[in-house]
């Protein structure tokens, strides 16, 4: 059996479908009834279990050979770090009570660092606490910036977070139109995830995957192409960065590490280690820009 967290988004998604496209058993969390009825029909097991409560999840990862496991973003908690520790936490008991053999943890670059990073810094002591337990190997998927976030800040001057309107003329960026970083495909990240507990490793390791780097111009470029029509980077001053995070939804606490991470991708800190496997993403930026605005174009 194979335990998959974070089921109704993104990468976790794309494991659970992906494992039953293989035809293994799966057993999806979700935090909610309604969520897990799709997946009932796809032939799922359904665990109905918030990250945070421990007795919950301890329930969902019983009898799991392999887990694929991570810590959700919320726009809306007071404190952030206090809210990865509950759920950092939780994992970790239930992972230790149950003695899964092997868990798969959505990380990220930069999580080699103990400070510096922004929410980050949760993801690093994720792994410490993980590492930690006996009995259980981790492989840990320091995954670069998700090119899926990337349309979100597209053709707005108030931007809200999640929302996507037609039609763009501007990409909404807090980094310099110039600046080449990597970036990764949810398709990517989950394609690595799945191959990873179907053959698990012999001992923990770290596993950095990311693509070739590019700007935020490229992503304006590669937008453009998609909807036929010219879309220009409208940087965000870096002073503004706190005030605009929060007009769009964060709170203050949230935009201020969101902030230090920004500085931190800007400065370099924010990055891969080296010195570990590395994998390079297929997924061109034009697909995942084509994939997320296929309902608007």
């Amino acid at each position: 059996m194979f335990v998959v967290a974070g089921a109704s988004w993104h990468t976790g998604k794309a494991v659970a479908q992906s494992l039953l496209d293989q035809k293994r058993a799966v057993r999806v969390i979700t935090r909610e009834v309604a969520n897990g009825e799709p997946w009932k029909a796809k032939g799922a097991e359904v665990a109905v279990a918030n990250l945070g409560d421990a007795d919950a999840l301890v329930e969902a990862l019983r009898g799991a050979r392999g887990a694929y496991l991570l810590v959700p973003r919320s726009f809306t908690q007071p404190d952030f770090r206090a809210h990865q520790d509950r759920i950092i936490d939780a994992i970790a008991r239930a992972v230790e009570v149950n003695r899964v053999p092997h868990v798969v943890f959505l990380s990220s670059a930069g999580a080699q660092h103990p400070a510096g990073t922004g929410p980050i810094v949760g993801l690093h002591l994720a792994e410490q606490r993980l590492r930690g337990i006996k009995g259980t190997v981790c492989s840990f998927l320091r995954c670069a910036y998700f090119m899926e976030n990337i349309p979100t800040w597209a053709g707005a001057r108030a931007p809200t977070l999640g929302a996507l309107t037609l039609p763009y003329d501007a990409l909404i960026s807090f980094l310099p139109e110039n600046l080449a970083f990597d970036m990764i495909a949810v398709a990517d990240v989950a394609r690595l995830a799945t191959s990873l507990l179907l053959d698990p490793p012999a001992d923990s390791h770290v596993v950095e995957i990311g693509g070739p780097p590019i700007t935020m111009g490229d992503a304006a470029r590669a937008i453009g192409r998609v909807i036929g029509q010219q879309v220009h980077v409208e940087t965000i001053p870096r002073e503004a960065t706190v005030s605009t995070l929060i007009a769009s939804g964060g709170t203050e606490n949230l935009a201020g590490l969101y902030r230090e991470w920004l500085e931190g991708i800007m400065s370099g800190h924010v990055s891969f280690e080296g010195g570990h496997r590395r994998v390079l993403g297929t997924t061109p930026v034009e697909t995942v820009v084509r994939n997320v605005l296929g309902k608007n174009v």
